[in-house]
């Protein structure tokens, strides 16, 4: 009986392990897990040409863009990593500026990559979803602005990566807490000193301004006890009261994407999402659902074979 409970008490810590290397794998920007094939390329191409054209036609030279990634839905997320889009990169119109976990090296970068990569680097998913919030106006342009800026962007750079990062402790990053920073910077009141910001500065201002990301709920003690065991997962930064409590206040695209809707009164949300034969893209502020059904309003376009 002794040896039975053993082998279940491993095999559910086992499974936590899983579950819990999923998030990071999903934060980082590691090799995939598994191949795209050329019809799953075809379909995510075809999802970034919308979404391109959308944000050619907003006006803004800045957008905040979130792709999925690992399933995270039992986590109840549905994007799992976040970058700025800008029209004027020197890379190519549109490319994304994010934060990526160099695994080779172990060290965390900064990287400009084309929307069509940015979406492809998250593997095979289904359904395949994107999100864009266009930043118009002086919003947008400080963003880009600071965005482009190495000496500002990089300043905000942490050293040290942990895809569970505390959204107010400098200890570690991920890389949508690179992304909040960095609207932290461009955002800050106007008497603020940001010619050389840090993180702490950053945060000082996000908290100022309101930035308050809604906690990733923990499903089990289980889950928690293993990932101490999970590279790139670190816990050590959070509030014991987070930890008990299993609430982790983590920056996440959702979290972004609130609080430009708060602070941008003219940004707009456009989410596509291609599963089955069509593309359905919903323009607003309520997310689609798990299944990408279509609601009143929403535009189904089909997606070619």
């Amino acid at each position: 009986m002794r040896r039975s409970l053993r082998i279940l008490a491993s095999s559910a810590v086992a499974m936590a392990a899983l579950v819990v290397a999923s998030v990071a794998h999903a934060a980082t920007f590691c090799d995939r897990g598994n191949e795209v094939s050329a019809t799953e390329q075809d379909r995510q191409l075809q999802v970034v040409a919308i979404a391109r054209r959308a944000l050619e036609a907003s006006g803004a030279v800045a957008a905040l863009v979130s792709r999925s990634g690992t399933d995270l839905s039992r986590f109840h997320l549905q994007y799992s990593h976040s970058g700025i889009a800008l029209k004027d990169s020197r890379n190519s119109p549109w490319s994304v500026r994010q934060l990526y976990y160099a695994c080779d090296e172990s060290l965390a970068k900064l990287y400009d990559q084309g929307l069509a990569g940015f979406l492809l680097s998250a593997g095979r998913t289904e359904p395949i979803r994107l999100s864009i919030v266009t930043l118009p106006g002086r919003a947008g342009a400080q963003l880009a602005a600071d965005a482009l800026d190495n000496r500002r962007s990089l300043a905000l750079l942490s050293s040290r990566y942990s895809a569970s990062a505390y959204a107010f402790g400098t200890q570690y990053q991920n890389c949508n807490q690179w992304v909040a920073e960095l609207m932290g910077v461009a955002w800050a009141p106007p008497d603020a000193e940001v010619k050389a910001p840090t993180r702490a500065q950053a945060q000082q201002w996000l908290k100022a301004l309101g930035y308050d990301p809604a906690p990733v709920v923990v499903p089990s003690h289980a889950v928690m006890f293993a990932a101490q065991f999970v590279p790139l997962i670190h816990s050590d930064d959070h509030p014991i009261d987070d930890l008990y409590a299993m609430r982790l206040k983590v920056s996440t695209p959702a979290a972004l994407e609130a609080f430009a809707h708060r602070l941008v009164p003219d940004a707009q949300r456009i989410e596509f999402c291609a599963t089955g034969s069509t593309i359905v893209v919903r323009r607003g502020w309520d997310p689609l659902p798990a299944d990408c059904r279509a609601a009143e309003g929403d535009e189904v376009l089909p997606l070619a074979s």
